[in-house]
């Protein structure tokens, strides 16, 4: 008989309420004695709450059969301390009720006050519902308030028994609106103390220092002493006595402390020697720039995700490998572990790259910008520390108000999307991806409320803006200048951001023609002509930053027109000044980023080479905050649901394509109904794709022209809110035809909106459902609701797409 498939997918790397790093994995075979070792370490009052009762030790056999599980009606995941197993939980499935599974925790003696039990509920959970299991059922001695405060605190809806000697609980494990806000929480609070070590180190060891100066060894002692770290700084190299000036040693052992963060710069085929004694040593935070893993194919990848699980299952964090290092330039820290020749000076943006050698490029440009980091972190391939992960540091960090993100690949898309919705109302994420026409980096980009621009020139362009000027409170732009042809530019480059450009009130006219030259144009752009001065532009700038009909200005300052550009600057920092509310940004005497002109303390108006820039700049500023305006969307209850039916529906079909009955009865167990009314007008459709990184994918449309010849078609990443359901279809430049806008009185957006709520349920709480098909849709009048004419449905055996949660 052939063993039962080892399921990979359940391999996660866990943080528990401490901060500690682990690893969750299910029991293999060959985990016997481990077992065997586990259990022969607990304490009898352990052992007694695991039976129930007094206690008996059961046989090393015995133990040794629980390593032998066939991962459905039974599982077992291990959380790892190293080589050695600190935590176990174990469900077994009832033949009688097959929903039901009886489940036990027991937690290493050392490690029962860490968060182990919480973090393996939250695993086991989610097993349990992707293997047809809807409730855990537990017995539990009433004096063990930790495994009940487990329970209780988990947010999964428990039921207890009676009060006695032994409690019974039964937790529900569809997932909880207060379940998952709960796990997010847990999460945020591990994370953030996971990574102080790395980001606010007491001391730093460099594994691999050199004494010759511009390598990399060397660099990196050189800017960690460079950079005014208070903390202890340790070279180690066996072959030298000093190094940049500070004492080496010739081996992690033989430092006078155990350092919390370590950088590893040695060959590649050494490194699992040098991050194993890191961790034999209790260092808790690693960085390895070395490179010669996952680029050189499938060998170094298999090596560096081994690399990653040893560092997580022995409690460390580990970046890279082939990155350059973390910047911390916060009062805290004062930290510059990375071998960069240019090193941030301290300000406001914060920064995770992907690529290390890209990441130099970045420090280089942000520097001649004079764009001033709060932090800035190469995370190389990314095997534990994440983009994930940083946006939940710098979430919390005070010293940092816009997130810059170089993201190549996602490893976790869905947890992207859970944190950046959380940050980016408060703190402006705006990202660079390499890919271009990829709807779902669009989609998880636009449901998430972060930023993407195309380049990273333009990724400082918004950067600069946003780090310095606030967003604007809506799309109408006044644009001065001293010529018009610039101005011109400028203006059509606001109208295809996104922006206005209109014409200012009657009142501000005026105002403009009483204090400028009769030769001005007080249209919009507004053209002060060559012969401009300070009090010119102070005076026009002073009009329509205090017009109620204007949100922004761009102003243009072009050098060979005009002289005394200390003037004219000075009068546009006083004019931004006095309108705080409001952007001011500048194409200013040809320069970009932060001017010494332009920048007087904490004011600072951001300049760009050319106009067009600001404009773009502006556009997503503007988008950006309108999406900050817009009530958070919620995932809705939605009425007439049956999923008990429709789980039955399809445990009964084989994958393939389900029968055109199946597919109705499906539809109709989330409230959907499928038939054809014959009536005249728009037409629908409404698919569901798999994607290999970012699970479903929702597009919708209209057929016909629309989708076919305009690509008009607009996509979303499941979970849906009400609010990506609301956006989807007013995203679509035929929206004016859905809403009555043009052409009749529209159709029954709130019905077309639900209906697209109960597909991203459905797809959310069926992982069998590979993809979908309803075409045509009929979108009738407001009121009378749609009508799903043909649906197909498509069904896989494999039920675990979507990656973690």
């Amino acid at each position: 008989m052939s063993s039962p498939p080892y399921p990979e997918d359940l391999e996660r790397p866990g943080l528990v309420r401490t901060g500690r790093s682990t690893f969750v994995r299910p029991v293999r075979p060959e985990d016997a004695d481990r077992l065997v070792a586990f259990v022969g370490g607990l304490s009898r009052a352990t052992l007694a709450y695991r039976s129930l009762g007094p206690v008996v030790r059961a046989r090393d056999d015995v133990i040794r059969r629980g390593a032998h599980v066939d991962y459905l009606n039974e599982l077992a995941l291990v959380a790892l301390a190293g080589d050695e197993i600190a935590g176990l939980v174990r469900y077994v499935r009832d033949p009688e009720e097959p929903e039901h599974a009886e489940v036990t925790f027991t937690i290493r003696d050392d490690h029962q006050s860490e968060g182990f039990g919480r973090l393996l509920l939250e695993h086991i959970a989610g097993a349990a519902r992707t293997r047809g299991i809807r409730v855990l059922e537990a017995d539990v001695l009433a004096d063990n308030t930790r495994m009940i405060n487990v329970f209780l605190g988990s947010g999964y809806r428990v039921e207890s028994g009676p009060p006695g000697q032994i409690v019974h609980f039964e937790i529900a494990v569809d997932p909880q609106a207060q379940a998952v806000a709960r796990a997010e929480r847990r999460e945020h609070t591990a994370v953030r103390r996971s990574l102080r070590p790395l980001l606010e180190p007491r001391s730093v060891a460099v594994i691999g220092a050199n004494r010759d100066p511009l390598t990399i060894g060397h660099e990196i002692v050189a800017n960690l002493l460079r950079g005014g770290f208070r903390g202890s700084v340790f070279p180690v190299n066996p072959r030298a006595e000093r190094i940049a000036g500070a004492r080496a040693y010739p081996n992690v052992r033989a430092l006078p402390e155990v350092p919390d963060l370590a950088l590893v710069a040695v060959r590649a085929e050494t490194v699992p020697e040098v991050v194993r004694e890191c961790a034999e040593t209790g260092v808790k935070a690693v960085v390895v720039v070395s490179t010669g893993f996952g680029e050189t194919g499938v060998e170094g990848r298999t090596a560096e995700l081994e690399l990653a699980r040893f560092a997580r299952a022995s409690g460390m964090r580990l970046v890279g490998p082939n990155c350059m290092g973390v910047v911390n330039t916060t009062p805290a820290a004062r930290l510059a572990a990375t071998f960069s020749p240019a090193l941030p000076t301290p300000g406001r943006v914060a920064m995770s790259s992907q690529s290390g050698p890209l990441g130099l490029a970045v420090l280089d440009f942000a520097r001649r910008l004079r764009l001033g980091f709060s932090g800035f972190v190469s995370v190389g391939h990314a095997v534990d520390v994440s983009t994930n992960d940083l946006l939940q540091w710098w979430e919390e960090d005070p010293e940092t108000s816009v997130v810059l993100l170089h993201v190549e690949t996602f490893g976790n898309p869905r947890r992207f999307a859970r944190v950046a919705r959380r940050v980016a109302p408060r703190k402006p994420i705006v990202a660079v991806h390499p890919g271009h026409a990829d709807a779902a980096v669009d989609s998880l980009f636009a449901q998430s409320g972060v930023i993407r621009t195309r380049s990273l020139q333009e990724l400082f362009d918004v950067a600069l803006l946003l780090a310095h000027q606030p967003p604007p409170p809506g799309s109408r732009v006044a644009v001065i200048t001293n010529a018009g042809g610039p101005a011109a530019l400028t203006a059509g480059a606001c109208e295809a951001s996104g922006l206005r450009v209109p014409e200012l009130g009657e009142r501000t006219r005026q105002s403009l023609r009483t204090a400028l030259s009769p030769r001005a144009d007080v249209t919009n752009p507004i053209d002060l002509t060559p012969m401009a001065t300070a009090a010119h532009y102070r005076q026009a700038l002073d009009a329509v930053l205090t017009d109620d009909g204007i949100d922004a200005a761009v102003v243009l300052f072009m050098p060979p027109l005009a002289d005394k550009p200390d003037e004219v600057a000075a009068a546009i920092l006083d004019a931004a000044e006095a309108a705080p509310e409001k952007p001011v940004v500048a194409s200013f005497l040809g320069g970009a980023g932060v001017a010494d002109l332009l920048h007087r303390g904490e004011l600072v108006v951001p300049t760009y080479a050319f106009p067009e820039s600001a404009a773009v700049s502006l556009g997503h500023a503007a988008a950006y905050q309108t999406w900050r305006g817009t009530p958070a969307g919620v995932i809705p209850d939605l009425t007439g649901v049956d999923p008990d039916r429709a789980r039955a529906l399809v445990a009964a079909c084989a994958p393939g394509t389900v029968p055109a009955r199946t597919a109705t009865d499906l539809l109709d167990s989330y409230g959907i109904s499928v038939r054809d009314t014959g009536s005249k007008g728009p037409d629908a459709f409404l698919s569901v794709r798999p994607d290999p990184v970012f699970g479903p994918v929702i597009a919708f449309g209209l057929t016909g022209d629309y989708a076919d010849l305009m690509a008009d078609v607009a996509h979303r990443i499941t979970p849906l809110s009400d609010r990506d359901a609301r956006e989807m279809i007013r995203s679509l430049r035929a929206a004016p035809l859905l809403d009555g806008r043009v052409g009749g009185p529209g159709v029954d957006l709130t019905a077309l909106e639900e209906t697209i709520l109960r597909i991203s349920a459905m797809v959310e709480e069926l992982p069998e459902i590979e993809s979908m098909d309803l075409r045509p849709i009929r979108l009738l009048s407001p009121g009378h609701g749609v009508a799903v004419a043909h649906a197909t449905i498509q069904l896989t055996d494999d039920t675990r797409r979507g990656g973690p949660s």
